[in-house]
């Protein structure tokens, strides 16, 4: 069997090598500026085996003038069969344009795809992805969308195709316990008789999410919902919890079986945090209640925040019954929007449930401080999108690989 090598590029702590991983591909170079992601990169990487994790990531500002030269010393010379990643997407998302009193226009961070397109363009793979946020299709700079900037740089030596019917990737259509929308740029270099269309046909949807009319799920799997990812946990109350315990998991359904080695016996990261009392009662009333906040605070004025900008989404409750809503980075500063379901616990979530909403297997380790490690989680690629991605690129390598073994057959 062929094993192809891949490259990523602002990899985060490796959602995206996550799902590649567990398609056999080999990393060649992971490039990340965050020293904790990079910690926990490594320490993934030892996991798969790997004996040069310390110099395989690269822990690095991608914008530095000798970074294709930095990057060579990890690759050696070998082949570079696909490039994954995507830059960060404070610029690109409705939150952080909200957030700015220039709408992001002067952020730095615009312009990191360019670090990425001169990655590519030295390396030549024969395909690339692309994520960000679904954000980045109407975020403008100076009157000008990016999308069209990055998809015309993307474009010198790809055939790429800009449609957001096919770019915008569902997790919840993957087999994750969440709605996570985001958009995935396939790039096929422009010698290959291959067309981005094509790939993305073979990107399977396995699951329908709540959203999906009637018509399209034929064929397709119920949604995976917060209780099949998390109800066999173990219970906690504010600040209660342990890094590390015994712990025998049900693996009681398909995704616990694909998260969760039969093996593995320890849980790890399931901490819950400390509540003042008044958010105790109000992650108490809202579950128990079935209540968002804004009709928290219409049948009970007493739980009001005292905070001026608190907004109707500033508490949120996440539903066993459905997919959760897209895990944020945000969560490291307080996880108000992921209230557990269970109102007897009354708590946020975990990393250990971020993580397994995420897709993340359990045996997955996140290096750092317990901030460090939401900002992590919520910043990723959830790991079974990627390896969906994956599968597919894997079966359009394996075609390629074929059709050139054919031709040098062929030639004799």
């Amino acid at each position: 069997m062929k094993t192809y090598n891949f490259i990523d590029l602002f990899a985060g702590c490796g959602g995206l090598s996550e799902g590649f991983y567990r398609q056999g591909f080999h990393a060649l170079a992971h490039v990340e500026i965050n020293p904790v992601a990079c910690r926990t990169l490594r320490t993934r990487m030892k996991y798969y085996g790997y004996d040069n994790a310390d110099t395989a990531v690269q822990e690095l500002d991608i914008t530095r003038e000798d970074i294709i030269e930095k990057i060579d010393g990890a690759v050696q010379g070998r082949p570079v069969d696909i490039i994954i990643g995507g830059p960060p997407c404070q610029a690109y998302s409705s939150l952080g344009r909200a957030k700015d009193d220039n709408g992001m226009r002067n952020d730095p961070r615009n312009y990191l795809f360019e670090s990425y397109v001169k990655v590519l363009n030295h390396y030549k793979p024969n395909f690339f992805v692309f994520e960000n946020v679904t954000g980045m299709l109407t975020a403008r700079i100076n009157g000008e969308h990016i999308s069209n900037k990055i998809m015309a740089a993307l474009g010198e030596n790809y055939k790429v195709k800009f449609d957001p019917k096919k770019m915008v990737l569902n997790s919840a259509n993957y087999g994750v316990p969440q709605i996570r929308k985001r958009v995935i740029i396939i790039g096929v270099r422009k010698d290959i008789g291959i067309e981005p269309e094509e790939i993305y046909e073979g990107i399977v949807k396995t699951n329908y999410d709540p959203e999906m009319p009637e018509e399209e799920r034929k064929g397709l799997e119920k949604f995976v919902s917060v209780r099949e990812a998390i109800e066999e946990l173990p219970r906690l109350r504010s600040g209660q919890g342990k890094p590390v315990i015994d712990f025998e998991s049900r693996r009681d359904n398909e995704f616990l079986k694909k998260i969760r080695r039969a093996d593995d016996k320890q849980l790890r990261d399931h901490v819950a945090r400390h509540h003042n009392d008044r958010d105790i009662e109000r992650y108490e009333t809202m579950s128990k209640n079935g209540w968002t906040f804004q009709e928290l605070l219409q049948n009970r004025p007493d739980l009001n925040h005292e905070k001026q900008r608190v907004f109707g989404n500033s508490y949120a409750v996440q539903w066993w019954d459905l997919p959760s809503k897209t895990i944020i980075a945000h969560l490291y500063k307080d996880g108000n929007q992921f209230i557990h379901p269970d109102s007897s616990q009354g708590r946020t979530f975990t990393v250990r449930e971020a993580a397994r909403i995420q897709s993340f297997p359990d045996d997955f380790v996140f290096e750092g401080p317990r901030t460090e490690q939401f900002k992590q989680i919520g910043n990723a690629v959830p790991p079974l999108l990627a390896e969906a991605i994956a599968k597919c690129m894997k079966a359009e390598l394996d075609a390629l690989s074929g059709a050139l073994e054919d031709k040098t057959e062929n030639d004799f």
